[in-house]
């Protein structure tokens, strides 16, 4: 069953498979703000990714010499959740380690995901937390996707990325794998904080940046008054894409990044893998607001 949060602004829904946000939109006027789920064009609306961010190269990973498949974006998404606290406002979800996970992954482990909506906010918070006995590795990652245009005012060429600070982005490039391009990458900003917006700069694909400055990242129009903004903590990597021409766009803060096309390693040696010790807890935040 899916759960509704209402404030007197707002109202989202959250299905239990993937504990992903399948509808945030404003009370008011009704307006929606996250993506449809359209199969024409791509079936998500925010998945969470775990315990891999993007993919893996031969997609498997290695841990003490073993294999492992594990697919794009990790299992989660497809795994339902238990939702152990609820309020009117409030939804706290966990995905706990079982016989499945430990086939593709071979470590003990609790992911909380929790939901607040106050007014026209929406605040997320993350949490692993290691019930192995030895250490685990993970990377954890949102992939937001949001109507672009917002109520079908305009067109994408009016919307534009406002970062909070000047930005001077490396863009990397990802092949058909979803892996990273060795050797291939593009300054697309260069110390400025907008970005505008076209369906052609997704024609090669997800825009990926590593170390991204800002917390907070907004969509906006020239052309209209609505907006979404994003902020969020302890996500250093950014993601940007879009299924092509398609009406909308992700915007996805991620601990952790893609395989390159060359990597060969153990899963505790992929770029920005988070190693948590016996016990020990990992914590990171999105928040979503909604003009």
């Amino acid at each position: 069953m899916n759960k509704i949060l209402t404030s007197r602004l707002a109202e989202v829904e959250i299905k239990a498979v993937g504990a992903e946000v399948i509808s945030f939109k404003k009370l008011e006027d009704g307006c929606e703000y996250i993506w449809n789920g359209d199969p024409a064009y791509w079936t998500g609306h925010s998945p969470v990714l775990f315990p891999i961010v993007c993919a893996v190269n031969n997609g498997e990973i290695k841990v003490d010499g073993n294999s492992y498949q594990l697919g794009n974006h990790g299992f989660v998404r497809h795994d339902e959740f238990e939702l152990i606290e609820e309020s009117e406002t409030l939804a706290v979800y966990r995905h706990s380690y079982n016989e499945t996970t430990l086939a593709v992954y071979p470590y003990k482990f609790n992911l909380y995901i929790t939901y607040t909506l106050n007014a026209n906010k929406l605040e997320i918070n993350y949490k692993v937390e290691n019930v192995d006995d030895k250490d685990i590795f993970f990377q954890l990652g949102t992939h937001p996707a949001f109507n672009c245009p917002i109520d079908d005012q305009g067109q994408i060429q009016d919307y534009y990325l406002e970062f909070e600070q000047a930005e001077t982005l490396e863009r990397l490039f990802m092949n058909k794998s979803n892996l990273l391009i060795s050797g291939k990458s593009e300054t697309i900003l260069k110390d400025h904080n907008i970005l505008p917006l076209s369906h052609e700069m997704f024609h090669e694909g997800a825009l990926v940046f590593r170390n991204v400055n800002s917390q907070q990242v907004s969509l906006k129009s020239k052309q209209s008054s609505k907006s979404v903004v994003l902020s969020y903590e302890n996500f250093p990597n950014l993601g940007i894409w879009q299924f092509k021409d398609a009406p909308f766009v992700c915007i996805e803060p991620w601990h952790g990044i893609a395989d390159e096309d060359t990597f060969s390693g153990e899963i505790q040696d992929k770029e920005m893998i988070v190693r948590l010790s016996p016990g020990d807890r990992f914590k990171s935040s999105l928040s979503i607001e909604i003009n």
